[in-house]
C-alpha cells in the first residue's frame, strides 16, 4: 500500500464475501478498507493500518461494507406490460397457456418493435434506478424482445446507453433465441438460421453484446436448436449462457456445461447428475426465485443437493413485464432464504460472488479484496443476516462505485 490513497474507511465491519476467510460472510470486524485508482489497495483489521494519508476519509460508524450487489439475469429493456396476463393467471390460466395464445413474450415483442430507442430508454430508467437504490453497482441485461434484427440491436444499444449515464456497469446478453416470432410460425429452424448468421454477428460486430444467451424449452427452442446458437457464439468469441430445466427437464443443463457455459438460469428441472455436472464444470447455477413466486411454481431448484456438491449458487431478480416484474434483488434475497432454503450469507454470496462469476467477472469484483474494484455498500446494521431478512426499510447508508460515492441515504442527507 502506498502511503497516500484516494478514499480510506475505516470504523466499519466488512463482510468480504471472500472464500479466503473463514466464515459465510468473510467477516473482518473493527476493519478499515484503502482506495486508489477505483480498486482496493489495502483491507484488514484497523489496529493493522499502515500509516497513511487520504483524500477522503469516510467513518463507517461501525456499520457493514459489503461488496456492491450484482443482479446477473435481468430483462430490463423492453416495451410496454403485461398486467392483463397477471390478471390471467390469477384467473386460472398457466403461463404456458398465456404464451401459446399470443401472450407471454411475443406480446412484450410486439411492444418492443413498436417502441422508439427513446421509449425504450425512459421506461428502463426508473427500472435501472430501482435497483441501484438497493446498493447494485452490476446489471446484466438481455436483449430478446425484439426477435429481429433491428429490434435486438436497438436493445442491447439502450442497454449501452444506460451504462452511460448512471455510474453502474452493464453487462449485456444477446437472448435473440427467446422465443420464436410470429411471422417465423412453423419454421423455428429457419429463425434460428437469422439468430446465427444476421442478428449474433451484428451485435457482435458492433460490440453491443458481452454474452449470448438462448432460452431451451419446450414452448422456445429444442436442445438442438440451441447447440447452434452456441457454436455461432463460440465461432464469435462470445461466452453464452442457458435458460434451463424451467418447466420441464430438456438436457439443457448437459449441452450447457459441455459447452463451458457462464451459467444455467432457473434449474428447477435438473437432475442429479446435471448436478454432478455443474459441480465439476464451475458453471454457476443461477437461481430466479422471483419467477417461481409470480408464476405460482410449486417445484424448486435442489438446493440441499447443489450445496452439498459445491456448485456455486447466483440469486438474480430475472426482472421482466411477465414472470418477474419485480424490480428488487434485495427481495430476491429473501425468497432465496425462504423458498429455496439458502442461507442468508449464501444469499449475499449469491448476489456477489456468485454472480460476478456467473458473468465471467470474478477477477473484477464480487468480493472485497486487494486488487478488485471498489464497489462497495456501506449498511447501517448489526449483522449481515439483516440484508436477507428485512426489504424496504433497510437501506444503504452509502454506494461506492468504482471508489466514488455515488448514492446512499447518507448522501442524500447531506
Amino acid at each position: 500500500m502506498t502511503e497516500r490513497c484516494d478514499l480510506l474507511i475505516t470504523n466499519i465491519h466488512a463482510a468480504t464475501m471472500d472464500p479466503a476467510i473463514r466464515g459465510g460472510y468473510g467477516a473482518v470486524e473493527d476493519a478499515a478498507v484503502a482506495v486508489t485508482g477505483g480498486k482496493i489497495v489495502w483491507l484488514g483489521s484497523r489496529k493493522e493500518l499502515p500509516d497513511c494519508s487520504a483524500d477522503e476519509v469516510v467513518d463507517g460508524e461501525g456499520q457493514w461494507l459489503t461488496p456492491g450487489l450484482i443482479d446477473c439475469h435481468t430483462h430490463l429493456v423492453y416495451g410496454g406490460h403485461r398486467a392483463s396476463e397477471f390478471a390471467r393467471r390469477l384467473g386460472g390460466e398457466s403461463y404456458e397457456e398465456v404464451a401459446r395464445s399470443g401472450g407471454g413474450i411475443l406480446s412484450t415483442v410486439r411492444a418492443t418493435r413498436a417502441a422508439s430507442a427513446e421509449q425504450l430508454y425512459a421506461a428502463a430508467v426508473p427500472r435501472l434506478q430501482a435497483l441501484m437504490s438497493e446498493g447494485v453497482t452490476t446489471v446484466e441485461i438481455k436483449s430478446g424482445y425484439g426477435l429481429e434484427l433491428d429490434t435486438e440491436l436497438k436493445q442491447l444499444r439502450t442497454a449501452r446507453r444506460l451504462a452511460q449515464h448512471y455510474p453502474v456497469e452493464i453487462v449485456t446478453s444477446c437472448l435473440a433465441a427467446h422465443a420464436l416470432p410470429p411471422e417465423y410460425d412453423g419454421r423455428a429452424d429457419e429463425y434460428i438460421d437469422l439468430v446465427c448468421e444476421r442478428i449474433l454477428p451484428a451485435a457482435a460486430g458492433e460490440q453491443l453484446a458481452d454474452a449470448v444467451d438462448m432460452f431451451c424449452e419446450s414452448i422456445a427452442f429444442s436442445v438442438e436448436q440451441c447447440q447452434r446458437v452456441i457454436d455461432c457464439a463460440k465461432k464469435l468469441g462470445l461466452p453464452v449462457k442457458v435458460h434451463a430445466e424451467q418447466m420441464a427437464h430438456t438436457g439443457a443443463t448437459a449441452m450447457a456445461v459441455k459447452a463451458g457455459a457462464l451459467s444455467v438460469d432457473h434449474i428447477e428441472y435438473i437432475t442429479d447428475m446435471d448436478v454432478a455436472a455443474l459441480a465439476e464444470s464451475g458453471t454457476v447455477a443461477v437461481l430466479l426465485p422471483g419467477a417461481f413466486y409470480t408464476l405460482r411454481e410449486t417445484r424448486t431448484p435442489p438446493v440441499e443437493k447443489l450445496r452439498a456438491s459445491g456448485v456455486p449458487m447466483a440469486l438474480a431478480s430475472d426482472l421482466n413485464p411477465g414472470s418477474c416484474p419485480l424490480a428488487s434483488l434485495r427481495l430476491m434475497m429473501n425468497m432465496g432464504c425462504n423458498f429455496f432454503g439458502l442461507t442468508p450469507a449464501e444469499a449475499l454470496a449469491g448476489v456477489t460472488r456468485a454472480a460476478a462469476r456467473a458473468l465471467g467477472l470474478s477477477c473484477s469484483r464480487g468480493s472485497l479484496r486487494v486488487g478488485l474494484r471498489a464497489d462497495m455498500v456501506l449498511w447501517p446494521m448489526d449483522t449481515p443476516d439483516r440484508l436477507a431478512y428485512e426489504v424496504g426499510a433497510l437501506n444503504p447508508a452509502r454506494v461506492f462505485f468504482a471508489g466514488k460515492t455515488v448514492g446512499g441515504s447518507d448522501v442524500a442527507a447531506g
